[in-house]
């Protein structure tokens, strides 16, 4: 959705290491926010943006406004399944309507081989790769590991939101999720132990507004552990609302 880091520009690396040719897409989608989201003062930096992604060998850039994607009338969505229970599905009715409608969207108007998108949003790739494969989209969904600053923050554009202190706090995400695996490593596969884990290092941080959830499921499907683990993790630190995750590895 634009104002871009260095997750964004990993995803930029891979796919001009893979392709002839390069597309980005900027949208910042409000179909995808709830009421009450910030969808007005969502970081736009649409200039930058364009001067990262030419220095990355960007050949064109999708920048359609909001009425070009949802002309007067528009009144077609993608409703995704299962894999948006629980998480963001439960804590956001409707995000993942907006997200899967735009990315078809998207994915129909560019034509792409290949789209790139990264773990930290674990959820939302699960619920593109089912789409994509559900419905024969034709383009083969690359997912790319989460990059964090040194503490461990995940990248992401809310991060902007963060005061000093806020910033300063913001790691406990990853230390709990950390702390998840650590047990995991230790060959403790029971889901409850694991989200206690992860529970305890969060309610150890004063600043942690809230807690969304801390969810152990299937990796693929988001249903109860079966295979690939994630860890996934949704909390408030003021303004801003992060979310992290991370992959045990095969259950």
């Amino acid at each position: 959705m634009g104002a871009l880091h260095d997750g964004h520009l990993s995803l930029t690396r891979r796919a001009r290491a893979d392709s002839a040719t390069m597309a980005v897409s900027i949208f910042v989608n409000p179909t995808q926010f709830g009421a009450g989201e910030d969808f007005n003062s969502y970081p736009r930096s649409f200039e930058r943006d364009l001067d990262l992604l030419a220095e990355q060998g960007t050949d064109l850039v999708f920048a359609p406004p909001p009425e070009e994607v949802y002309p007067d009338g528009f009144d077609t969505w993608i409703e995704p399944g299962s894999v948006t229970e629980g998480q963001e599905g439960e804590a956001r009715p409707g995000h993942f309507k907006g997200v899967a409608t735009v990315v078809a969207k998207l994915f129909s108007i560019v034509r792409a081989d290949r789209a790139y998108f990264g773990q930290k949003d674990g959820q939302q790739v699960a619920v593109i790769r089912r789409m994509a494969q559900d419905l024969n989209l034709g383009v083969e969904v690359v997912t790319m590991p989460t990059i964090r600053e040194a503490d461990g923050l995940a990248l992401s554009s809310r991060n902007a939101y963060l005061t000093t202190d806020q910033r300063q706090a913001a790691p406990v995400i990853y230390r709990a999720l950390c702390a998840a695996q650590e047990l995991w490593r230790g060959g403790e596969q029971d889901a409850g132990r694991l989200r206690a884990a992860a529970m305890a290092v969060l309610q150890a941080e004063p600043m942690l507004e809230l807690v969304d959830y801390v969810s152990v499921v299937d990796a693929d499907s988001m249903a109860p552990v079966e295979r690939r683990v994630m860890v996934a993790v949704a909390a408030k630190l003021g303004q801003p609302r992060l979310i992290d995750n991370i992959i045990l590895g095969d259950g």
